[in-house]
C-alpha cells in the first residue's frame, strides 16, 4: 500500500520514511524465532545418534527407531487438542508450557539409562513440542513489526533452519556422546524459555483467547476435503519417516561394508544436506511451482518422484554413495510436498485455520509415528531394502487417495489475492 503525503509544503530535506524490514524486529520476536528453530531441530536431532544408541545401550534398530514413534505419536494426538488448550489459557501460557515440557523431557532423555526410558521421555518431549509449535506462529505474528507477512517469513525461516541444523548439531554433539544432543536441546530451550518469559509482553488490550470446543478437530474430519487431504498426508508421512528414521542404519551398514568410519558426525552431515535441501525448496521453490502449475499437479508430480526415490533407496540399500545422493535429492521433493500439502489444507475448507491445521497435523504425525515402528521389524524379517519399498507403496496409496478426493479439491490452487495470503496459508499448515 502506498502512503499519501498530506503536507502541502513537503520539506526537501525531510528524511524518507523507513521501509519495513524483516530484520528490524522486537527482541521478543527473535526469542520466539530462536525457540522455533530449536523446536524443529528436535525432529531430526536423534537421526545421527540412532546407531550409537543401539551400540551403547544394547538395543536393536527396531527399539531405537521407537524414539521417533513415541515422539510423533504423542505430538499427533496432542495436536487434536492444542487449539482447545490455547483457547482456554492463551497463546503465551501455552507457549511456555510447551517449552517447559521440552526442557524437562529432553534433559531426562539425556540422563536415561535404557532405550525404554528414552522412548518414554521422548513422548513427553512430543507433548511439549505440540503445545509449542501450535502456538508459535500466533505468538510471532502478535509480537512482530512490519505486518504478518514479515512474521510469517521469519517463522518459515526458523522452521527451515531447525530442520536443516538439527541433524548437524545431533552429529556434532553425538560424536562426544549420544547424550549430548539431548542435553544440548534442553540447554538451548532453557535459554529460549527465559528469553520469552522476560521479553514477550502481552498488551493490556489484547483480545481474550478464542474458546474452541475440545471436539473441534474431530468434527473437522467430517469435512470431505480436509479428510481426504489428511489421509493423503498420513500415507505420505509414512514414506517420509521411513526415509528419515530408517536410513541411518543402511547408511552405517553400507559404510562399514566399504571399510569406512561413518559415525554420528558423518550421518549428521548427510542429513544436514537433506534438511538444507528441504528448507530451500519449502520456502523458495514450492510457492513458485504451485503458482505456476497449480497445487494438485505439483502434488501428483512430487509424490510420484518421491515414490521413485524410495524404490531407488531400496535398490541401492548397500551402495553408500547412492544412498547419500538419493536421500539428499529426496529432501528437495519433501520440501515442496510439505508446503504444497499444507497450503492445500488451508485452501480446501472454510474451517478456522487453527482447527484445520491442528487436525491435519494430528493425522499427519500419526502416519509418521507408525513408520519407524514397522520399518525395523520389516528389515529384520525381510531384508534392508524392503522398508523402503513398503514406504514407496504407502506413497502410492497417497497418490490414489489424492485422485479419489479430487472432486472435493477442484477449487484449490486458485491464484492468491496477495503473497501474504499465500504465506499465511503455508505457515498456518506448518504449525
Amino acid at each position: 500500500m502506498t502512503s499519501t503525503i498530506t503536507d502541502p509544503k513537503p520539506s526537501a530535506t525531510a528524511a524518507p520514511a523507513r521501509r519495513p524490514s524483516i530484520l528490524r524486529q522486537p527482541t521478543a520476536v527473535w526469542a520466539i524465532g530462536f525457540a522455533c528453530a530449536v523446536s524443529f531441530m528436535g525432529i531430526g536431532l536423534v537421526d545421527p545418534i540412532l546407531p550409537a544408541i543401539s551400540n551403547e545401550l544394547g538395543a536393536s534398530p527396531s527399539e531405537t527407531m521407537l524414539l521417533f514413534t513415541s515422539y510423533l505419536f504423542i505430538t499427533g494426538i496432542a495436536m487434536f487438542f492444542t487449539s482447545w488448550v490455547s483457547g482456554r489459557i492463551g497463546v503465551k501460557k501455552t507457549l511456555l508450557a510447551g517449552l517447559v515440557l521440552v526442557v524437562v523431557f529432553a534433559a531426562l532423555a539425556g540422563s536415561a539409562g535404557s532405550v525404554d526410558a528414552i522412548i518414554g521421555f521422548r513422548a513427553g518431549w512430543g507433548l511439549g513440542n505440540a503445545l509449542f509449535i501450535s502456538t508459535a506462529l500466533a505468538a510471532i505474528v502478535g509480537a512482530a513489526s512490519g505486518g504478518s507477512r514479515q512474521a510469517i517469513v521469519l517463522y518459515e525461516a526458523a522452521l527451515g533452519i531447525g530442520l536443516a541444523v538439527g541433524p548437524l548439531i545431533g552429529g556434532l554433539l553425538g560424536e562426544i556422546s549420544w547424550r549430548g544432543p539431548f542435553f544440548g536441546t534442553a540447554a538451548l530451550m532453557c535459554v529460549a524459555l527465559i528469553a520469552i518469559i522476560a521479553l514477550l509482553r502481552q498488551p493490556k488490550d489484547a483480545p481474550k483467547p478464542q474458546h474452541v470446543s475440545i471436539f473441534a478437530s474431530f468434527r473437522a474430519l467430517r469435512n470431505p476435503a480436509l479428510r481426504g487431504l489428511a489421509i493423503v498426508a498420513f500415507f505420505y508421512n509414512f514414506g517420509f519417516f521411513v526415509l528419515l528414521a530408517y536410513s541411518p542404519y543402511p547408511l552405517a551398514a553400507a559404510a562399514k561394508a566399504a571399510g569406512l568410519d561413518f559415525g554420528a558426525h558423518e550421518l549428521g552431515l548427510v542429513f544436514f544436506g537433506w534438511g538444507l535441501a528441504l528448507a530451500i525448496t519449502s520456502v523458495l521453490v514450492a510457492p513458485i511451482l504451485t503458482r505456476r502449475f497449480g497445487l494438485r499437479p505439483v502434488l501428483f508430480t512430487m509424490l510420484t518422484a518421491l515414490t521413485v526415490c524410495l524404490v531407488l533407496l531400496g535398490l541401492l540399500a548397500d551402495v553408500l554413495s547412492g544412498l547419500i545422493a538419493v536421500v539428499i535429492v529426496s529432501g528437495l521433493l519433501l520440501g515442496v510436498l510439505n508446503t504444497a500439502l499444507t497450503e492445500a489444507v488451508m485452501e480446501a475448507t472454510d474451517l478456522p485455520r487453527n482447527v484445520a491445521s491442528s487436525t491435519y497435523s494430528g493425522v499427519r504425525f500419526l502416519g509418521g509415528a507408525i513408520a519407524p515402528a514397522v520399518a525395523g521389524p520389516i528389515a529384520e524379517s525381510f531384508g534392508a531394502p524392503v522398508p523402503y519399498w513398503v514406504g514407496a507403496a504407502a506413497v502410492v496409496v497417497a497418490i490414489v487417495m489424492l485422485g479419489i478426493a479430487g472432486h472435493h479439491l477442484a477449487h484449490i490452487g486458485r491464484p492468491h489475492e496477495t503473497t501474504e495470503g499465500e504465506a499465511q496459508a503455508i505457515a498456518a499448515g506448518d504449525a
